[in-house]
C-alpha cells in the first residue's frame, strides 16, 4: 500500500497545481536552510522486526475511561 504511494509521488506527472520545487521550498528562505529529518532504525535489525506495543489492552483502556467519567 505504501508503496503505490510513493510511486504515486515519484512519477514523472505531477498534478498538483504548483511545482515540485515550490512543494519542497515554498519561501526563499527555507531555500537556504532546510530541515530534512533523518530517519533511522529503531534498534537495528531486532528493534525493527520485534516492535513492541505500549498502548493498553482495549479492555483496560475502557474501564480506565469509564472511571474517570464515574468521578465527574
Amino acid at each position: 500500500e505504501h508503496l503505490i504511494l510513493l510511486s504515486a509521488v515519484m512519477a514523472d506527472e505531477w498534478k498538483k497545481p504548483y511545482s515540485r520545487e515550490l512543494a519542497a521550498f515554498p519561501s526563499s528562505s527555507v531555500r537556504v536552510s532546510k530541515f530534512w529529518p533523518s530517519t533511522g532504525r529503531v534498534d537495528n535489525v531486532y528493534g525493527d522486526r520485534n516492535l513492541v506495543c505500549t498502548l493498553l489492552p482495549a479492555v483496560e483502556a475502557i474501564e480506565e475511561q469509564q472511571s474517570v467519567a464515574a468521578q465527574l
